[in-house]
């Protein structure tokens, strides 16, 4: 137990300075870039820092793992604890071991608060610093659901309102009715106008047939299960998606003739994406030398973190040209995740190949 406290303590400290520090480094030139367009009010500004702060915890808290293991690692080997500890009996899995298992922890952590508005984080800040609002409407959607065309001209996800609503229904191919209305809230799984306006064509074209009938009508219920943050999130383009909207999302637009990629690869990246950490701790850790007496440490240390920055610059350029369809999500988010599996795998075979010549 000892000797567990004593590398995850290791870990632990090298880990929170790399994730301060990167936090710290996004953060600085975020406001350096951005300081014109903050809100002149302090407090919306501590606001804004803070949804900022919690932004780089979501970027660079997988990479962080990376980094502290190969501090971690540097300091085992400089000062001989590395040679110590299998000098009195304790395996390579037996070292590897606390730092897997708090990656994991770690990762299990941060993947869960992906289910809460710390995912959107981002979209606050912005919407702070072009706004000063954290709630700000999307305009203009329009979009289909069951074959109906519909238009809002103002949404509010959060608080479940939308305005100016225009809905075309359509039977058979052929347009059957329109409706118009000022307001809708969401209840119980349905849009609930209060007052609607509706307007249905004649049914033919003859002078004999009826002509258009306007009618107005009341407590209407429409686009059942349609949630507003669903809308906000699929229409407005945007990928920072909570667990339960794009889960949501997925079951609901599967059949609407959707294009539900960018929603594959938001769920992707949370819950694939960040597992690379471990995967890459592993291969740097089959590859550390026992001891620096006969190795270069300076020479492994750079090597390490410049495999890391290019390992996790990779994945995330995969990960933005999936977001934004260019690539399939497969491709972009789970195929490199797989290639890092294989080349673990194989750098494990030949270590311990190496290991029973010895």
């Amino acid at each position: 137990m000892l000797f567990f406290n004593t590398l995850s303590f290791l870990y632990l400290r090298y880990f929170f300075i790399v994730l301060i520090a990167l936090g710290s480094f996004m953060i600085g030139f975020d406001l350096m870039e951005n300081a014109a367009d903050l809100p002149t009010s302090a407090n919306l500004v501590l606001i804004y820092i803070m949804y900022k702060l919690f932004y780089a915890v979501d970027m660079m808290l997988p990479i962080s793992l990376v980094l502290a293991m190969v501090a971690s690692l540097v300091e085992l080997v400089r000062t001989n604890a590395m040679v110590a500890y299998y000098a009195i009996g304790y395996s390579k899995k037996r070292v590897i071991a606390p730092f897997l298992v708090l990656a994991t922890v770690i990762l299990g952590i941060y993947i869960a608060l992906h289910a809460t508005s710390f995912a959107r984080a981002n979209e606050y800040a912005d919407n702070l610093r072009t706004s000063s609002e954290i709630i700000r409407p999307t305009s203009n959607l329009f979009f289909t659901h069951e074959g109906n065309y519909i238009y809002f001209g103002n949404l509010y996800p959060l608080i479940r309102k939308a305005e100016d609503i225009r809905i075309f229904t359509f039977s058979n191919g052929h347009f059957s009715e329109a409706l118009s209305a000022k307001e809708a809230l969401y209840q119980d799984g349905y849009w609930v106008i209060n007052k609607a306006h509706l307007v249905h064509p004649p049914k033919t074209l003859d002078l004999k047939g009826d002509g258009i009938v306007i009618e107005n009508s009341e407590n209407l219920k429409v686009l059942h299960d349609f949630k507003p943050k669903i809308l906000d999130q699929v229409y407005e383009g945007k990928v920072n998606f909570t667990i339960g909207d794009g889960l949501e999302a997925l079951t609901l637009l599967k059949n609407q003739n959707v294009d539900v990629r960018k929603i594959k690869s938001s769920l992707y990246r949370i819950f694939i994406s960040p597992w690379f950490a471990p995967i890459l701790m592993i291969v740097l850790f089959a590859s550390t030398p026992v001891s620096g007496r006969f190795f270069n440490l300076s020479l492994f240390s750079f090597s390490a973190i410049l495999a890391t920055l290019l390992v996790w610059g990779i994945l995330f350029m995969m990960g933005e040209l999936a977001a934004n369809k260019t690539i399939p999500p497969e491709v972009g988010t789970i195929a490199p995740i797989v290639f890092l599996l294989s080349v673990m795998t194989l750098r494990l075979s030949r270590f311990r190949i190496k290991s029973r010549k010895i």
